[in-house]
């Protein structure tokens, strides 16, 4: 049982190797992958409910494998990860039971071509969750209403804008209506003046109470909408606070380099 004010996700030491030699999930608790690039360096980190923790830092850094490693999709080399206190990291934790409470979008929709915008929302719902298909239906087109989709649900997704193409990605997300949703570079791959409508929808769930964790390069964004923010840099969290310090006073040499070059490039 957790309290109100527990973190939903906690990351403690977590290390991703990838390439070398693998001596198997915590052999010795601490050694680690042999060799290979080091892509999380003993990162930690908290994700308290109802708020918005911003990953940001140059391509490379780390922000996707944080995120693949909390949703499983990649398996630590070591440390520890839990959700609402149970670790999903420990040996025997079924993956898919872990999924079905971490919802996940990424930078490329991922949708199914051949099922139209309410299939695609009702899949996981209904194989996964085992609702039946009216109530999943039902589920589904009130959120594609919410995200300004309600007259696109038979519509299939290579009829779709982008941005349209990213909210369903979003509402396929939200219809298992998960603890925790993760957003990774969900603008990345968009037109420009397709961001805005897509950081709307995000904006929209930081109201409704949703626990999110995004890594992104819309560093204006992050500056509005987040309660922290992480500067990740050679898989390190290198510093973390509210987003008026992270970017106002930054601690770290190479956090203010980072943001010098956002400056210049007019991203911030």
């Amino acid at each position: 049982m957790t309290g109100d004010q527990d973190p939903v996700l906690r990351l403690e030491s977590v290390r991703k190797t990838f390439g070398g030699s693998r001596p198997g999930r915590r052999a010795g608790r601490g050694g680690g992958a042999g060799g290979g690039r080091v892509v999380l360096r003993d990162v930690s980190l908290d994700v308290p409910p109802h708020t918005v923790t911003a990953l940001i830092g140059a391509s490379g850094s780390g922000k996707s494998t944080l995120l693949r490693c909390a949703n499983l999709l990649e398996e630590v080399d070591d440390g520890a990860i839990f959700l609402d206190g149970e670790e999903i990291t420990a040996p025997g934790v079924d993956p898919d039971a872990v999924r079905r409470r971490i919802g996940v979008v990424f930078q490329s929709y991922n949708l199914f071509p051949h099922m139209t915008v309410l299939e695609n929302a009702t899949l996981a719902p209904r194989r996964v969750l085992g609702l039946p298909r009216a109530e999943a239906e039902d589920r589904a087109r009130e959120l594609l209403a919410r995200l300004g989709l309600g007259d696109r649900s038979g519509e299939y997704p290579d009829r779709l804008s982008g941005g349209q193409q990213q909210r369903a990605a979003i509402v396929r997300a939200l219809a298992v209506r998960p603890r925790l949703l993760l957003l990774d570079e969900i603008t990345a791959a968009l037109d420009p003046e397709l961001v805005g409508e897509v950081l709307s929808v995000v904006r929209d769930l930081k109201e409704d109470g949703m626990t999110m964790v995004l890594a992104t390069h819309e560093m204006g964004f992050a500056r509005e909408i987040a309660d922290q923010v992480c500067f990740l840099d050679g898989g390190v969290v290198l510093e973390r606070g509210t987003p008026a310090r992270v970017f106002g006073e930054p601690r770290h040499e190479r956090t203010r380099r980072f943001l010098r070059r956002i400056v210049a490039a007019g991203r911030l």
